[in-house]
């Protein structure tokens, strides 16, 4: 009959430390999920507020009502992006200068859309890191109980079952500890790359929408 209370109370520390590192990255995948899970929430409740009354400053040609409203906006990443196009239109419409107002705005919107993309997919290193590794750190755990079923051997005397029973259960552990962990990180990055993408394909649509905004109502003045 399978014990595992058994097993575990038979690993030594080399094992033990494997099972502890397996655990930590378990851990650490689970905070990554739940924090961008609850950070995509916010971010789409809020830009989907946020585009509603983004698109009546918008009609109205009130571009600093817009800078406005996006700085109350914590959570929304499209109100960080507009508010920062906003903000760039109007201090280069009244400092002017050799490059269009337009122009500057598309060049600092393309820098913003860098920066809010890496703070979309912030943590995700953690989720491919944990899915790529924890095999073999199972793997070495898989190594451990291996050379403890060899020990069995080498203190029984003989290669029964009984020598080596607990060091190869040990082994499977082991490998099995490292598969549970790796695949629902796998799975996790995944699934959060596909809702940052979406994400970031919004927010192209909303750059895109505010350069066109910028040009019908004040032209492209580029040279």
């Amino acid at each position: 009959m399978f014990d595992f209370g058994k097993i575990l109370g038979h690993m030594g520390i080399p094992a033990m430390s494997v099972a502890a590192v397996l655990l930590l990255m378990a851990l650490a995948s689970l905070a990554v999920f739940f924090e961008r899970l609850v950070a995509y929430s916010r971010s789409r409740s809020a830009s989907r507020r946020f585009a509603i009354e983004a698109k009546a400053f918008l009609d109205a040609d009130q571009p600093d009502a817009l800078a406005q409203k996006a700085d109350a906006e914590q959570h929304s990443h499209l109100a960080k992006l507009l508010g920062t196009g906003a903000k760039t239109y109007l201090s280069a419409a009244k400092k002017g200068g050799s490059v269009a107002p337009i122009e500057l705005t598309r060049r600092e919107l393309e820098r913003k859309t860098e920066l809010l993309s890496a703070d979309v997919r912030r943590g995700m290193g953690v989720l491919a890191s944990v899915g790529s590794v924890a095999p073999f750190v199972g793997l070495l755990g898989t190594v451990f109980g291996i050379i403890t079923a060899f020990q069995g051997i080498a203190k029984e005397g003989s290669g029964g079952l009984g020598s080596v029973s607990l060091g190869i259960a040990e082994a499977l552990v082991e490998t099995a500890f490292g598969l549970m962990v790796a695949i629902p990180a796998v799975l996790a990055f995944n699934w959060l790359s596909t809702q940052a993408d979406g994400i970031m394909l919004a927010l192209d649509d909303a750059r895109g929408e505010f350069i066109d905004f910028l040009e019908s109502k004040h032209g492209d003045t580029r040279e």
